[in-house]
């Protein structure tokens, strides 16, 4: 009998910041599959990651739960999920064919999760202990252990144009490899597929003819703040990142942008073959699809990159959602409540009628319920820093140094003036500290003293060695690297 149930398509992508749309009015990128798809549903504007990073954040997406439950503000690349249901297992329960295809980020990386089945792409992280689908596939085109044979390293912003045929990229292997899982699909059970895309994750390495989309497109420049150009007077956090980063400017930054923008819209073009595969064997119209992200990036956005931050760039994702019953999931609409990643699988479960885990911390999108403000944490070391956001605004906390900045989203969406030392803002200030407060645990109670926040001892910051080229890879051939994963934990 066929299936009656709705399918599940939930999309995501590593890198991509909430502003990154051209629904999002930005003035440069190309996004037009990711456009008709937000103006066919709904788009959640005030969007973020609880801890915006990896690991963490797929751990929080895949159980419902935050990091202070699922045990991860860091990047514990050798942590086993936490023993609550997931997403995938939640649906396959409910009669549900769960499917993945590309970055899991789990340990063991074979754990499936509760899916049926996972093809697999780790970003070339073999010495974790397994050799993934995407690098077999290499090999059996021909390319074995070539994967990031152009040299580019997985956590910098060097870019050059992809090596090997188009059909060898990991976005065209990804969407190929997710068209290939709805085709073969069993017709008497409804599908839960989770496409996970590795890019616009460095390495930058997008197809010339991508490059070559964006030859006649003006790209828009980073913005930059009074507070951001004090370098001496900073967040230690902040130096760190500002002073690693300082060589990375003018020009060399227009084009970093356009080779990660590149990258953006050939994602955006391959998700076409993914709905055209849904359109043609008739599944679209009863098909839920959601697509995000883990964490965006800072893209030099006042000095700064990469992610482990809450500014908007960084922490505010892209969520678009459409299927389902038209009248839960609204077309042509914009929607500012506030979400975090742990409320995407409530929501997905909501929408395909499948009773929601106890062990679920978020809640559905769609519900009458909105939150009042979100915590996010981020990091235990000496960069580590926490966020509140409520209402219009955004407090922003580095521990180190004692340090608070906040932002009026609303009306700065930019974060371009910090009102932490505004007068007239200091109810808002210390009344969003008081929430901050009551949500610190572990180690971080130390910050506090007589109901005041007092952090830790500021750091004198210097220039360190970048010898490993922030974590680039080599030849996975003949015998790709196998390292006790034990020695590994924390790398890149």
């Amino acid at each position: 009998m066929p299936n009656e149930k709705p399918h599940v398509l939930l999309i995501t992508t590593d890198h991509w910041s909430a502003p990154l749309l051209g629904e999002a009015q930005h003035p440069s990128i190309l996004t037009p599959t990711l456009d008709t798809l937000a103006r066919s549903g709904t788009r959640f504007t005030n969007a973020y990651s609880e801890c915006p990073v990896c690991i963490p954040a797929r751990r929080t997406l895949m159980t419902g739960t935050t990091p202070r439950t699922h045990g991860d503000r860091v990047f514990k690349t050798t942590e086993l999920m936490p023993n609550v249901p997931t997403m995938a297992q939640t649906f396959r329960d409910a009669g549900y064919q769960a499917y993945a295809v590309g970055k899991l980020h789990v340990y063991p990386q074979r754990d499936r999760i509760g899916f049926d089945d996972v093809l697999l792409d780790e970003e070339g992280r073999p010495h974790l202990g397994a050799i993934d689908d995407y690098d077999l596939f290499l090999a059996d085109k021909g390319h074995p252990g070539e994967g990031f044979a152009h040299g580019m390293s997985n956590n910098e912003y060097s870019f050059r144009p992809w090596h090997l045929p188009e059909e060898c990229h990991t976005t065209t292997w990804a969407a190929r490899q997710m068209s290939r899982m709805i085709q073969r699909r069993d017709p008497t059970k409804p599908g839960f597929w989770f496409l996970s895309f590795r890019h616009p994750h460095p390495p930058l390495v997008p197809l010339q003819s991508y490059l070559d989309l964006y030859r006649d497109i003006d790209i828009d420049a980073p913005h930059n703040s009074d507070w951001s150009r004090a370098f001496d007077e900073l967040p230690y956090a902040l130096k760190v990142n500002q002073g690693s980063n300082a060589h990375l400017k003018g020009e060399n930054i227009l084009r970093i942008r356009r080779a990660f923008y590149a990258l953006c819209t050939q994602i955006d073009h391959q998700l076409r073959l993914v709905i055209g595969t849904l359109r043609e064997e008739g599944l679209l119209d009863n098909t839920i699809i959601c697509f995000t992200a883990d964490h965006g990036d800072m893209l030099g956005n006042h000095g700064l990159w990469a992610k482990r931050l809450y500014y908007e760039h960084a922490a505010n994702v892209p969520m678009i959602l459409l299927g389902g019953e038209e009248n839960r999931v609204a077309h042509h609409t914009i929607d500012d409540r506030l979400v975090g990643w742990q409320d995407v699988m409530p929501t997905l479960l909501d929408l395909a009628g499948v009773d929601i885990p106890d062990t679920v911390e978020g809640q559905s999108m769609l519900s009458e319920k909105r939150r009042h403000y979100l915590y996010g944490e981020c990091g235990e070391n000496a960069t580590a820093c926490r966020m509140i956001r409520e209402g219009r605004h955004k407090l922003i906390y580095y521990p180190v140094g004692n340090r608070c900045q906040l932002f009026d989203i609303e009306n700065d969406p930019r974060e371009l003036h910090d009102l932490a030392g505004a007068e007239s803002h200091a109810d808002t200030l210390a009344h969003m500290s008081m929430h901050l407060m009551s949500d610190l645990y572990g180690g971080d109670d130390a910050w506090v003293q007589d109901g005041q926040l007092v952090g830790l001892p500021d750091q004198e910051w210097s220039p360190s060695a970048n010898r490993n080229l922030s974590g680039v890879r080599g030849l996975h051939y003949p015998t790709p690297p196998q390292i006790n994963a034990d020695k590994v934990a924390g790398l890149p």
